[in-house]
Order: C-alpha cells, then structure tokens, then sequence
C-alpha cells in the first residue's frame, strides 16, 4: 500500500480503529484494576496490615513490570495483534485463580499472574494507535485510549465493592469479568488487523532508547510519577473508608470519579496536545509541566480532607490530573523515537513508571501504619515534585 493511500485509509478509518483499541483497553483494565478495588475485603478475609496490602499491589505490578521488556520486544518482532489476544485471555485466567486462592500466599501468586498478562495493554495498544491512527489525530486517539485505563479502573471501582456489599460476594463480580475478557478477546480476534512487526530482529530491547539524554530523563520523571498515579488508585478506598470514615461503596464512588475525571483529563489534554502551534515534543512536555504541578499542590492539600464530599471533589480535580497524565506521557515518548520501536520504547516508559508502584505503594502503606495519612499523602507530594524538576530540564533541553 503506497503512503498515500495508507495515509487515507488512516484517515478514513481513525474513530473506528480508536474505538476498538479502546474497547480492548477497557476491558483489559477492568481485569487488572480488580485488585485494587478488592483490597478493603482482602484486608478484613485474610486479616492482612495496611502494608501486606501494598504487598499485594506489588506484586501485581511486579508481574506487570518483569514481562514488560520481553512483550514489547516480541510486540515490535511480531505485531501486537497476537499478543494483545494472548494478554486478554490471560487476564481472564489470572482473575479467576484470584477467587479461589485459599492463603495470601496463592493470592500472591495469582496477583502477579494477572500482572504479568496485563504487560501486554500499553505496548500493544500504544503500538496499534500509532500504526492505525492518522498524525494529525494521534494525541487524541491516544487520549481515547488511555480512557480505556481509568474507564476501566472506575468500572472495577464501583462493581467490586458493590457485589461485596451484597449477598454475591465479590468473587462474583471477578468471574463476570473473566467471562466479558473472554468474549471481548473473541470479538478483537475478528475485528482487528493487526500491524506488521519487525520480523528481522533489529529492533529489540529498549537499551538503545536510554542513551537519549530526553528519554532517559522523561522515563525517570515517570517514575515519580507512576508512584502518584498507582498509589492513589490503590489506597483511595481505605483512605475514604478508614480516615474520612465514608462507607465501602462511597468510597468506591470516590475512586470512580477520580477515574472518570481522569478520563476527562486524558481526551481533552490530547485534544490539546493536538490543536497547540508547537512540535510534538515541546507541546507534550509544556502540558506535562501543568499536570505535574497542579498534582503536587493536590497530594498536599489532600491532608486536610475530613468530610466524604471534600474527599470527593478532591479526588476528582486530583483524578484530572495525576490520572490523566499517560496520555500525554506515551505521545512524548512516541515523539523521540521511530513508530516501529513504539513497544519497546512504551515498555521502557511503562517499566519506569512500575517501578514507581513497585516502591511507593507499601511505602505509603508503611507511612499509613507508623504515621497515619497526612505523612503518606506528603510524601507523593515530594515524589511529584522530583518529577516536575525533571520535566522542567528536558523542557530547557528541546
């Protein structure tokens, strides 16, 4: 197909490839969100601390971040169709093992398994908007996309402590999701044409992306960041729940708000991305600056909440921002590299902002045990600020 004629059928065909990368995403995200929304009913059946909680968030994460180098090698060898099929199946299988685990220990195990499959979401969907997604419309599809994520995330938040509420049991709730990862999996096998890789070999691994100066220095502002972004999605219930003392399912509303608002966050800072007179880079990383310091005055403020309505209008503004950040964050990464070392490049901007939720989840439930909120939700504050520092001498460097 000559560029012309792909570049129409990009055109052409834009909202419709947007609109099944995202559906793959959402569902894939309700899967590996899951964990989070469970962790009140995990803490009161396996009588587990505020920081064995952030165990269980690591783990998960681990599996995330080990298998991220070898998806994204393999996404750029082969195409992403292959494995975006493979990670949804997967999921549904990791999501099911965690309903019957009998020990924390199996719980573990079963955590990292849903994890390692959800390595294959940002790589793969990343690749594919860039593949199938016109220039001129890319930071918006991007944005769409990454809806997927905090969609995702808000479903999981408002499903599985509603179903733990009743008589079902959340077990429930994860099983309807393994059957909807099942079904979805069968539709994108149908739907979607999956984008050519690298079959010589030439492009794998993400060493290479490291020795840019502005790569290397972006990724280490993700880490940072991705303390903030994982760690408010994986205590925002117990924080509602335990110190502003809402119920179960307000604060499961609250995290979904957060989510939704994130949402929002992430298609209108694309859009914005899409419409500023600058290149690519410069226009990424200017509305980064704004995202990262709006996140660190709120991670601040966020230790004089006391009611359930304050904590929900935080949260919300709080989700605008810090949740709606990765977006942007993938399309400055695509700006540095060529489209097809898009995985790997994605898995090492992905691998650093899993690092971040590796250290800070049980840190900030540590902080929680020995000093209450007020000290945890400061120290994301700092870990914002580090990763507005960077920005500011990337930013200083194009």
């Amino acid at each position: 197909m000559s560029g012309a004629v792909e570049t129409a059928a990009r055109t052409r065909d834009w909202r419709a490839n947007t609109a099944l990368i995202l559906f793959w995403q959402v569902t894939a995200s309700i899967c590996f969100y899951t964990i989070y929304a469970v962790t009140p009913f995990v803490r009161a059946e396996f009588n587990v601390s505020a920081t064995l909680v952030g165990v269980m968030l690591t783990a998960l994460t681990l599996g995330y971040t080990l298998f991220l180098i070898p998806v994204g090698a393999i996404i750029d060898t082969y195409g992403e169709g292959r494995a975006l099929l493979v990670g949804l199946l997967g999921l549904a299988v990791g999501v099911v093992a965690v309903t019957v685990a009998p020990t924390y220990p199996t719980l573990l195990v079963a955590v990292f398994v849903v994890g390692a499959f959800y390595a294959t979401a940002i790589p793969g969907t990343n690749k594919a908007v860039f593949n199938a997604i016109p220039q001129d419309r890319l930071n918006t599809s991007m944005g769409i996309k990454q809806v997927g994520v905090t969609a995702g995330s808000g479903i999981s938040a408002v499903l599985i402590p509603w179903f733990g509420a009743t008589r079902y049991g959340w077990e429930v709730g994860f099983v309807l999701t393994a059957v909807l990862a099942v079904v979805v999996s069968g539709v994108f096998h149908v739907l979607y044409r999956s984008g050519g890789g690298d079959r010589d070999g030439t492009r794998l691994g993400i060493r290479s992306h490291f020795e840019t100066p502005e790569y290397t220095l972006l990724t280490a502002a993700g880490f940072f960041l991705g303390a903030g972004l994982f760690t408010t999605i994986g205590y925002t219930i117990l924080f509602v729940d335990e110190a502003v003392g809402a119920s179960v399912v307000f604060a499961g509303v609250t995290l979904a708000a957060a989510q939704v608002f994130g949402s929002a966050g992430r298609v209108a800072f694309g859009w914005l991305a899409d419409t500023l007179n600058a290149p690519l880079t410069v226009s990424t990383l200017r509305i980064l600056l704004l995202q990262t310091a709006a996140s660190f005055v709120l991670f601040l403020v966020l230790t004089l909440v006391e009611t359930p309505l304050v904590s929900l209008v935080l949260f919300s503004v709080l989700g605008f921002f810090v949740l709606g950040f990765t977006g942007i964050y993938y399309s400055c990464i695509g700006s540095l590299v060529a489209t097809e070392e898009m995985g790997s490049a994605t898995a090492g901007g992905q691998l650093t902002l899993n690092f971040g939720a590796l250290v800070a989840p049980p840190a900030f439930g540590f902080l929680v045990d020995v000093s209450g909120y007020d000290a945890a939700w400061s120290m994301l504050g700092v870990s914002t600020f580090v990763a507005l520092v960077l920005l500011i001498v990337i930013y200083r460097r194009v």
